[in-house]
């Protein structure tokens, strides 16, 4: 009953849900949604001292002209790329909208472990394209522009690389069959992550602060990926990057 109000207003939408367009609707919508507000405190810190501080690398901030290239790129790979394959997905296997909303605890649970699958997923992915040096130099690289990330360097990627991502986020609800509410929450979870992780923000909210005993690296974690690249290719958790020295 606790997300059954919120599976019927969702489920009010089944025409566009159902829609081949909604996948890629839905994720470049999320990803624009969650950029905006660092898009904004990027411009605003400039200006504005007391924001400065929460800058991991204050003396690097992204130009307009850094953003457009980044956005260009994305809107290009979400139009030629993920739609044709969210399409073939759509037409392999149709959604299916049960009546019933999952229970809040089964949410939480596969979400947690969707998480901790394409972590490990990742990091397996990331040493090896860190490893291999032709796997850097074609696919991984162009990862790699900027030292100093920012929101809009999340996805600014080789198709090859955005395309293994997003394998990895659709694959794991798959193997736990989650509902699709439950996959709609994990997709919205690893986005966000993804683009704080990218920001450059170590802010009083991160979510890294609200996980105990350093378990969860977030931004100033994968900042240093960026600004070393010998280190930390865990996307989220640290546990990995330990384990491995």
């Amino acid at each position: 009953m606790c997300l059954q109000f919120l599976w019927d207003f969702v489920r009010a939408k089944e025409t566009l849900i159902k829609s081949p367009f909604f996948p890629v609707l839905f994720s470049f919508t999320a990803y624009m949604a969650f950029c905006l507000p660092y898009i904004a405190l990027d411009f605003l810190s400039t200006r504005l001292p007391n924001l400065r501080k929460y800058k991991i690398q204050p003396q690097s901030y992204p130009t307009l002209g850094m953003m457009v290239p980044c956005f260009i790129q994305s809107v290009y790979h979400h139009v030629v790329w993920i739609f044709p394959v969210t399409f073939l997905h759509w037409y392999w296997k149709p959604t299916n909208l049960p009546v019933i909303a999952p229970e809040l605890p089964q949410v939480l649970l596969q979400v947690g472990v969707c998480l901790l699958l394409f972590d490990f997923e990742y990091f397996l992915w990331h040493l090896l394209h860190h490893r291999v040096p032709w796997l850097y130099k074609t696919i991984h690289k162009v990862h790699h522009k900027h030292v100093s990330t920012f929101a809009l360097t999340t996805q600014y990627s080789s198709v090859w690389e955005l395309l293994s991502l997003g394998l990895f986020a659709a694959i794991n609800p798959f193997l736990l069959e989650c509902h699709p509410l439950t996959e709609m929450i994990f997709f919205l979870v690893n986005i966000w992550l993804s683009v704080e992780d990218h920001s450059g923000y170590d802010l009083p909210w991160s979510t890294y602060r609200l996980v105990p005993f350093g378990w969860y690296g977030g931004a100033p974690h994968h900042d240093l990926h960026h600004l070393k690249f010998k280190s930390n290719y865990a996307p989220y958790f640290t546990h990995w990057d330990r384990l491995f020295g």
